[in-house]
């Protein structure tokens, strides 16, 4: 069960929001054909790997992840035969490609949710979850009600326009409350493997699956019952895709990993851990230096220690959820961010922009359900023109960085200091050394309660790497020097045990 990929030792993801990313045709949406042109630029970045998106038909209710047709390429991003030269190019350049799964729910449009919808019975009417009749309430949780001809009330996920699909309820104590495994659940299973060997024939490597935690309903502490929904998953592909690489929006690796995916979020909406170093009150990777270090490791610790080996933890820059790495630093900070995220176990994901500091927009209105994360999405920023190289358009469809110092690619990458040139350094030093890759040995070395810095120690094959992080805008000390070959630094060199403010140093311990 859950046999890890090969690849996946020293894989670094690119996360790429496909209507954000490059625009093709001129109509300021980003599309496959735009992705394809730029996938030179993620290689050399020095990513290996690419996660994408929803690019499935969708009414864009929720940017994509409100799916109106699963095996169809929405056509703003053009076509299926657009999705299979995606991936035959990527595969061309040794890279692999996960697409977004969205199991959960899919659009009040799509043709399984009309028919379940119709007063007769039909082989969709338990496609969805719904209540026995109107006047019933499914609880406290997004649902439809008093809009078709069936008397009950439909369950949703997150918006009221994204039904949620019937894997039944791990404690069904109602009679509209179907068991994990009915029929009409496990259906709702063997339709969306289907969903996912289409995908797999086509090119896909793998998935990253949406509410991956969350599809058996009211599951017990632990997540049993998901758990084994997922195992369930894996048996499937290991006796039919072995080679599928899976990744879970569940952000608890012990569960998820049990599942048999092969790896896991840290995410913002989990154990605070993550939020504790880039995003809150007191992050730690702050020039304010009042975080706390210990309040990312004592969780970190337990969920690396979890795995047993048997999958990977990513944590990521950021995501299209969320307010973007930049907000509120500047690129030496971002610098000593990357110094982290590309030095620690598990494979990292960048989200696209990030490694220039795109910035977050604030004050935006909703675009396509983004709400508050619209200005975290808007478009790629390659070159200092109309259009920002994006589109030929003057506009696009979420509103552009109107700062004069917006960054570009084009600019950073003529600059020998700048962020973008950092992180290609830092991921050309994690290929060159295996104690850096997903799977090197961790070893904290200096993380003490509201104190700087943090200081940790990768292991490979012989090899040894001390990782040294001051974000804060003092100097910093640690108990024991701070010696070997550097690999790498932003700020000043550590001097014994010395380190100057707002500096990181990855270290070579011969």
């Amino acid at each position: 069960m859950n046999n890890l990929p090969a690849w996946l030792a020293d894989a670094v993801f690119y996360e790429i929001y496909p209507q954000s990313f490059q625009d093709s045709n001129g109509d300021g949406i980003g599309d496959i054909p735009g992705m394809t042109s730029r996938l030179d630029y993620i290689k050399e970045l020095g990513c290996n790997a690419v996660w994408v998106n929803p690019w499935y038909d969708s009414p864009f209710g929720d940017a994509g992840y409100d799916v109106r047709d699963y095996k169809k390429v929405a056509p703003r991003y053009g076509t299926n035969e657009d999705a299979k030269r995606f991936f035959d190019e990527a595969h061309r350049r040794g890279m692999h490609v996960l697409i977004d799964l969205v199991p959960g729910h899919t659009s009040i449009d799509h043709e399984w949710f009309k028919a379940s919808a119709k007063y007769e019975r039909n082989e969709y009417t338990d496609r969805y979850i719904w209540t026995d009749n109107t006047w019933s309430l499914p609880g406290n949780t997004a649902y439809l009600r008093g809009m078709y001809a069936r008397d009950g009330v439909a369950v949703a996920n997150y918006f009221s326009h994204q039904p949620a699909l019937n894997y039944g309820y791990a404690h069904p104590d109602k009679p509209w409350k179907m068991s994990a495994d009915s029929p009409a659940a496990l259906s709702t299973r063997e339709t969306i493997k289907d969903v996912m060997r289409f995908w797999l024939d086509l090119g896909t490597d793998g998935f990253r699956v949406d509410m991956a935690l969350k599809l058996v309903k009211d599951d017990d502490e632990g997540r049993p019952a998901n758990i084994r929904l997922w195992q369930d998953f894996r048996a499937f592909l290991e006796k039919e895709y072995p080679h599928c690489a899976m990744v879970s929006e569940w952000g608890v690796p012990k569960e998820s990993i049990a599942g048999g995916f092969h790896m896991d979020f840290m995410l913002h909406f989990g154990p605070p851990a993550y939020t504790s170093l880039f995003r809150g009150e007191t992050p730690f990777f702050s020039k304010e230096g009042k975080g706390d270090i210990t309040a990312f490791l004592d969780t970190y610790s337990a969920m690396l220690a979890s795995t047993e080996g048997k999958g990977l933890i990513c944590i990521p820059s950021g995501n299209h959820d969320m307010p973007r790495l930049a907000r509120g630093r500047d690129m030496r900070d971002l610098k000593i961010c990357f110094a982290f995220l590309l030095t620690m176990p598990g494979a990292p994901f960048l989200y696209y922009g990030d490694e220039i500091g795109m910035r977050y927009l604030a004050g935006l209105s909703s675009v396509e359900g983004g709400y508050f994360r619209t200005g975290s999405r808007s478009p790629m920023q390659w070159e200092k023109r109309t259009g920002f190289g994006f589109t030929s358009s003057a506009t696009s469809y979420i509103p552009f960085d109107q700062s004069a110092d917006a960054p570009t690619v084009e600019e950073q990458a003529k600059d020998k200091d700048s962020l973008l040139n950092a992180v290609k350094q830092l991921l050309a030093l994690r290929k060159a050394h295996k104690a850096l890759q997903s799977f090197g040995g961790f070893t904290s070395l200096y993380a003490e309660k509201g104190k700087y810095p943090f200081v940790y120690e990768r292991m490979a094959e012989g090899e040894r790497i001390v990782v040294a992080l001051n974000p804060a805008n003092r100097r910093a000390e640690v108990p024991f020097p701070l010696n070997g070959k550097i690999l790498w630094k932003v700020g000043e060199a550590p001097k014994g045990g010395t380190m100057s403010a707002c500096s990181a140093a990855v270290i070579l311990i011969k």
